[in-house]
């Protein structure tokens, strides 16, 4: 990137218009640069998922129950850490590259990968032993039993979490946001084709479903490490470094500290259906109270585009030393996101009687699903302002500790 883009991008130091409407246009600018393409990329990533979920309700509704529960009890309560976990990247990179310290984005990087990869290795065996956790916990034995048939497959897409997210804030925090969401987009569409392929003309079943998971998932992961290893960041990566396991500790704090403010987002829906479990008829409930809560994180991926782009936009002008530029861009940024929830939020309550049918031919969880869509709509309307006002926080966290940046 030129210097005259990064300066358009960041923000000339030479104040323009003090107009408040001219102020507002050149920030929602600026924020929807980084807010689009993160939104691509996060609907994109976690639409994976979805669509991983639609085919394997069109196989059964037990293994529809199954693949609901193991998704998301034990990969939400696993994302819900590592999403928190890799925005300290974010964070710590985007404060970087608005000081014009390049180099040190690189070595923040490979910090994180070794604080999140020890992360997912200790988690890993949720997934191992899926089965006997869902029994000591009292969930129905027929759906403990068929996840064991999803558990283990969730292994690499745990580690595609870590690799995927650190490098996507990586690019991001230095405005490179086209690459991650082209790539993702990608992935995507390679993952809806391979599904089609291997469940529907092939009739593999759950391990094809599962597989073109693991295939499309990693693929992105190939693209943006070629991207970074291959030469087109040549300020910010300059290949391993022993630096990375020194000064550790203050990415530990950061990341545990961000990882707090946002997996319990994603771990209260995991509870509530974890509560579903245990209804009458637990696998119709688990199927449609999985169906809402994938619609809805589905929606929150697009929150979660504004919470990159306050983090980015944060990191960047506090960088600089301008926090009352910090402070403005987090208001049109949140102004931005309840715009577009109040949209999303208007069109569930039209259509919600339909989504049913996008995930399962069965009537029973249809009906139960149109029944959750009124609630459904609320919650993607609150959505709208809670991952923009964590950005706020890791703002204010990082006011009070400044020092993270130079240790």
């Amino acid at each position: 990137m030129d210097n005259n883009m990064e300066e358009r991008l960041l923000g000339s130091e030479t104040e323009g218009p003090t107009d408040l409407k001219w102020r507002i246009w050149e920030e929602s600018k600026k924020a929807w640069r980084i807010t689009f393409p993160a939104m691509l990329s996060k609907i994109t990533s976690f639409g994976m998922l979805v669509v991983t979920q639609a085919f394997i309700g069109h196989i059964s509704q037990l293994d529809l129950s199954a693949f609901a529960l193991t998704q998301t009890i034990l990969l939400r309560f696993c994302n819900g850490i590592l999403v928190g976990m890799s925005s300290a990247t974010e964070t710590l990179c985007g404060q970087a590259f608005g000081a014009k310290q390049y180099h040190m984005m690189g070595i923040y990087l490979q910090r994180s990968w070794l604080v999140d990869v020890t992360m997912a290795t200790i988690m890993a065996p949720l997934f191992i032993f899926a089965t006997s956790i869902f029994k000591l916990i009292g969930e129905e034995d027929d759906i403990a039993i068929a996840a064991r048939s999803f558990s283990l497959w969730f292994l690499p897409f745990l580690y595609y979490l870590v690799f995927s997210m650190t490098l996507q804030m990586f690019l991001q925090a230095q405005l490179k946001n086209m690459i991650v969401a082209w790539l993702s987009a990608s992935s995507f569409v390679l993952h809806v084709l391979l599904s089609w392929l291997f469940v529907i003309k092939l009739d593999l079943g759950i391990p094809g479903a599962m597989g073109a998971l693991t295939i499309s998932s990693w693929s992105m992961v190939i693209g943006e490490s070629v991207y970074v290893f291959g030469g087109w960041c040549p300020k910010t990566w300059r290949g391993l470094s022993s630096a990375a396991f020194t000064d550790i500790l203050p990415v530990i704090k950061l990341s545990v500290s961000s990882g707090f403010m946002l997996c319990l987002e994603l771990w209260y829906n995991a509870v509530v259906l974890l509560v579903a479990g245990y209804l009458k008829n637990a696998s119709i409930a688990i199927s449609s109270f999985s169906i809402c809560i994938n619609i809805n994180t589905w929606e929150l991926m697009l929150c979660l585009g504004f919470l990159g782009a306050s983090c980015v936009r944060v990191a960047n002008e506090l960088g600089r030393g301008n926090a009352k530029a910090a402070i403005f861009s987090i208001k049109v940024i949140l102004c931005n996101s309840i715009l577009i929830g109040v949209i999303l939020w208007v069109l569930c309550l039209v259509f919600g009687h339909y989504i049913g049918y996008l995930f399962t031919s069965d009537e029973e969880v249809i009906t139960m699903v149109s029944s959750l869509s009124v609630l459904l709509s609320f919650s993607i309307l609150l959505n709208s302002v809670q991952p923009v006002l964590i950005g706020k926080c890791l703002f204010l966290w990082f006011d009070n500790t400044n020092h993270c940046l130079h240790t």
